[in-house]
């Protein structure tokens, strides 16, 4: 991964000197010169030139770099999974080495499906594999009825039915974190960032699965019922929404965004219709 890095910066630094940036050119310019000096493979030289085009394709204005530990692509000729015994052949600087990986029964399942590259992630003192996988959709069938989903600060969601999905469990983990990062920040020691690094992305990781386990339940209950889903349109809330100072964070921490992306999800996978509907007066009709 560092090699990977280092080989990153330094075709960036060529690219830059030269004004090169196009994929095709720059791995002309760079491709020899890097697996003579780096030692790295045919495949994982051609990979890191485009991770570098890729990055100016962004910006231009000035030189990209790469942090030491930064992800690396990986593709079919240089990774390989066995699923049959949970491993993966991956290509290393001292040749292939066989790695058993651990996952869930889930994720496992999805792996079936597996397409395209597969990036090596480290975070957080562990190495993870992140790869996309084709799931089968099921048709979208048409429904006469729907279950409308109401969301909001309080509540996280409220359906049509009247079940609330309250939001107190997670805004109370967030006011819990927003005066512990405080106390700690105002502390500054190294015992504190030490805290403070430990405890980055848990809140986040803890509403990500409330979430998960919101729009799973919804979507559950929409198939059982035999009816489509439909949510408020609500693209530029934030902008258009007016709160007092103390209750900012709370709104801007506020993540439908998120939640409606995971039922749209989930139900394309179970066949159920999802529409928006413009949310004014919504209030009025739904219970």
């Amino acid at each position: 991964m560092e090699t990977a890095n280092a080989v990153a910066n330094f075709a960036s630094r060529l690219a830059w000197d030269n004004h090169v940036f196009g994929r095709v050119p720059l791995q002309k310019l760079v491709y020899h010169s890097i697996r003579q000096e780096f030692g790295i493979s045919a495949q994982s030289a051609c990979l890191i030139v485009r991770k570098v085009a890729d990055a100016y394709k962004l910006n231009k204005e000035t030189i990209c770099g790469f942090r030491a530990l930064g992800a690396v692509a990986y593709d079919d000729r240089i990774l390989a999974w066995k699923l049959d015994k949970q491993t993966v052949s991956i290509w290393t600087m001292d040749g292939r080495l066989t790695i058993p990986f651990v996952a869930g029964d889930y994720q496992t399942q999805l792996l079936q499906g597996q397409r395209g590259e597969t990036d090596l992630v480290y975070r957080d003192g562990e190495f993870y594999l992140l790869s996309t996988c084709d799931v089968e959709e099921q048709p979208i069938v048409v429904h006469e009825d729907y279950l409308g989903i109401d969301m909001g600060v309080v509540n996280i969601a409220v359906d049509s039915d009247g079940e609330i999905h309250s939001a107190k469990t997670v805004n109370n983990v967030r006011f819990r974190h927003r005066r512990l990062r405080k106390n700690l920040q105002a502390k500054g020691t190294k015992a504190s960032r030490r805290r403070l690094k430990k405890l980055s992305g848990k809140e986040t990781l803890f509403a990500k699965h409330v979430n998960h386990t919101i729009s799973k339940h919804i979507v559950a209950k929409a198939k059982d019922t035999d009816r489509g889903i439909a949510l408020e349109e609500l693209d530029g809330i934030r902008e258009r929404a007016t709160a007092k100072k103390p209750q900012r964070t709370q709104l801007h921490s506020w993540s439908f965004f998120q939640l409606r992306s995971f039922i749209e999800y989930k139900a394309k996978q179970m066949g159920v219709e999802v529409k928006a509907v413009d949310p004014r007066n919504t209030s009025r009709t739904c219970p």
